[in-house]
C-alpha cells in the first residue's frame, strides 16, 4: 500500500482524527433515531455487524446495551483501540472492510454508516454482495451512500490539516447496487448535509 492508496489516506486521517471526529459527529441528532429503529426491527440478543464502526459510539454501545452481540471493523487502529476500551463487551476488528470474511447467514443485521463512502467505487458492489452473504434470511442492513456522485480529497478535514478522501455513486446507482447484491430495499431517505448530503437505505436479505 503507497501513500497514494486512498484507504491508507482514510485510515491515516482516521487515526489523525478520531476523537476529534467523535467530538463533530458523535452527538448528531439522526443517530438515536437510526439505532431505535434498527432495534426495533432486531429479535432478543440479536448478532449485528457494523461496518465501519469507528470508536464504537453510539451505535455498537447502544445495541450492546440493549443486548446484542456486536462485531466492529474499522480501518483505523486508533479507531479500533478505542472502541475496544470504550465498548469492552463488544468484538473488533481491524480490517479493511473489503477484506474481511465471515461464514455464511452469521448476522441479523449489518450496518455501514459513512463507511462505503470510503471505499473506492469498483469494490463497493463486490462488498455488498459479500454482507448479503453475511446475512440471515430476513436480515436487515442499514447504510448510507452517497446522494449525489462524487469522488474527491479534502485536504484540510475537520480544519485540522488532515487529508481525507470519499468516492461515492449517486443514490440511484447504489439503490440498484444494493438491489443487484440480491437485497431488497424497503425504505429510502435524503440525509441533507450542508449543501448535499447522503441517502440512507433500509435494504433487506429476503426470506
Amino acid at each position: 500500500m503507497t501513500a497514494e492508496d486512498p484507504k491508507d489516506l482514510v485510515r491515516r486521517g482516521y487515526d489523525a482524527l478520531s476523537q476529534r471526529y467523535d467530538e463533530a459527529y458523535g452527538s448528531d441528532t439522526k443517530y438515536p433515531s437510526w439505532i431505535a429503529s434498527l432495534n426495533a426491527r432486531l429479535g432478543k440478543s440479536s448478532t449485528v455487524l457494523d461496518l465501519g464502526c469507528g470508536s464504537g459510539v453510539p451505535l455498537v454501545r447502544d445495541l450492546v446495551a440493549a443486548g446484542h452481540h456486536l462485531t466492529g471493523v474499522d480501518i483505523s487502529e486508533v479507531q479500533i483501540q478505542r472502541a475496544q476500551k470504550l465498548v469492552p463487551q463488544a468484538e473488533f476488528i481491524r480490517a479493511d472492510a473489503t477484506s474481511v470474511d465471515f461464514p455464511d447467514e452469521s448476522f441479523d443485521a449489518v450496518v455501514s454508516l459513512y463507511a462505503l463512502i470510503h471505499i473506492p467505487l469498483d469494490e463497493q458492489l463486490p462488498l455488498l454482495g459479500k454482507i448479503a452473504t453475511w446475512l440471515r434470511p430476513g436480515g436487515w442492513f442499514l447504510c448510507s451512500t452517497g446522494q449525489d456522485e462524487w469522488t474527491g480529497l479534502d485536504e484540510n478535514w475537520l480544519n485540522s490539516g488532515v487529508a481525507m478522501w470519499w468516492s461515492h455513486a449517486d443514490a440511484d446507482t447504489n439503490r440498484g447496487w444494493i438491489t443487484q447484491a440480491g437485497l431488497t430495499v424497503e425504505q429510502e431517505e435524503h440525509i441533507p448535509e450542508g449543501d448535499g448530503g447522503h441517502a440512507l437505505f433500509w435494504a433487506r436479505r429476503p426470506l
